[in-house]
C-alpha cells in the first residue's frame, strides 16, 4: 500500500494550472548571461501583472562568472576580475543580492516565476518550492537532497541543496510588482571542487587579507561537487532537462513552450537596457 505525498504549501505552489516553458538552455555562446538577468526581470513584471501565468525558464551561459552586489565592494576587485578574465571567464554584475557564481556549460539554471496574486507568497515558501522539485526531479535516486547551508562553499546560504554534506546548487529569488522569481544553479557535470576553487582565488586576489566591514566567504573546494560526481550517474544538462519537465508536467498536468510575447518584448529592451548600464557603471566595460 502506498502513502500520497503530503500537499505542503510548497507543493501547492508548484501546482499551477499550467506551466509557460522558454527553454533557452542550448543557446549557446550567442546568448549572454546579461540577457538572462533581463529576461527574467521581464517575466517577473509580466506574471505580476497577469498577463502570464506561471513560466519556468531554462538558461545555460558559457564560461561566466556573475558577481553580486556585495562583491563589487572587495578591495581589490580589479584584480580578482584581472584573474578571473585570465583563466577564460567573463564576468558581470547581476542585479540583485548574493555574491559570486560560476556559468558554465555543466550547469543549468532553472527560473520559476510565480503570480504573488491576493496572498503574498512567504519568502520560505518559494525557496521549498525550488527544493520540492528538486527533489522530485531526482526521487528515483537514493541519495537524500539536504537544504542548509553549506560553510565554504561559494555564495552561501540557509537553501544551498547538498548530498552528504556537499553542495551542488544554491537558491535564490527576486521579486518584481507582484511577481516572484525563484532560480537556482545545478552544477550537473564537470568538477564543482574546480569551480569552488576559481572563486576562492578570486576572493583571494580581491581581497588580499584587508579587513571588510562585509564578510566574504573562505571557500573550501571539497565542499562542493556536480551531480554526476554524488551520485555516480553520468549526468548531461539534457538529461536533466528531461527531468525537470517531467516532474513539471507531473504536479500541474499541462506544460507549453514559449517565447517572449507582446508587451514582454518592450519590456525585455528596457530591462536589457539597465542590465548593462549597471555593469558599465560597475565595471567599466
Amino acid at each position: 500500500m502506498t502513502t500520497e505525498p503530503t500537499i505542503t504549501p510548497a507543493l501547492q505552489l508548484l501546482n499551477q494550472p499550467q506551466w509557460r516553458i522558454i527553454d533557452q538552455s542550448s543557446l549557446g555562446g550567442s546568448f549572454h548571461a546579461l540577457q538572462s538577468f533581463a529576461m527574467d526581470d521581464t517575466l517577473c513584471t509580466s506574471v505580476g501583472k497577469g498577463e502570464s501565468g506561471a513560466v519556468c525558464r531554462t538558461w545555460v551561459h558559457k564560461d561566466t562568472i556573475v558577481l553580486g552586489i556585495q562583491d563589487t565592494r572587495l578591495p581589490f576587485l580589479q584584480q580578482g576580475i584581472d584573474y578571473l578574465n585570465s583563466q577564460g571567464y567573463e564576468v558581470i554584475v547581476r542585479n540583485s543580492g548574493g555574491l559570486a557564481v560560476v556559468l558554465d556549460e555543466g550547469i543549468l539554471n532553472i527560473s520559476l516565476v510565480f503570480p504573488e496574486g491576493e496572498k503574498a507568497i512567504d519568502i520560505n515558501r518559494g525557496y521549498d518550492a525550488m527544493w520540492e522539485l528538486t527533489k522530485h526531479m531526482f526521487r528515483d535516486m537514493p541519495q537524500i537532497i539536504e537544504a542548509k547551508e553549506i560553510v565554504g562553499s561559494y555564495c552561501p546560504g540557509s537553501y544551498d541543496l547538498s548530498i552528504g554534506d556537499k553542495k551542488f546548487a544554491g537558491i535564490s529569488q527576486r521579486r518584481i510588482r507582484g511577481g516572484v522569481a525563484v532560480q537556482i544553479y545545478l552544477c550537473v557535470d564537470g568538477s564543482g571542487s574546480e569551480r569552488a576553487a576559481l572563486i576562492g582565488e578570486f576572493y583571494k586576489r580581491a581581497l588580499q587579507n584587508e579587513q571588510t566591514k562585509f564578510a566574504f566567504p573562505t571557500i573550501t573546494p571539497d565542499v562542493m561537487a556536480s551531480l554526476t560526481e554524488l551520485t555516480g550517474h553520468s549526468l548531461s544538462v539534457q538529461d536533466v532537462m528531461l527531468r525537470l519537465l517531467t516532474s513539471l508536467k507531473e504536479t500541474s498536468g499541462h506544460i507549453f513552450a514559449n517565447t517572449l510575447q507582446g508587451n514582454e518584448l518592450d519590456l525585455y529592451e528596457h530591462y536589457y537596457q539597465r542590465i548593462v548600464e549597471r555593469n558599465e557603471k560597475v565595471l567599466g566595460n
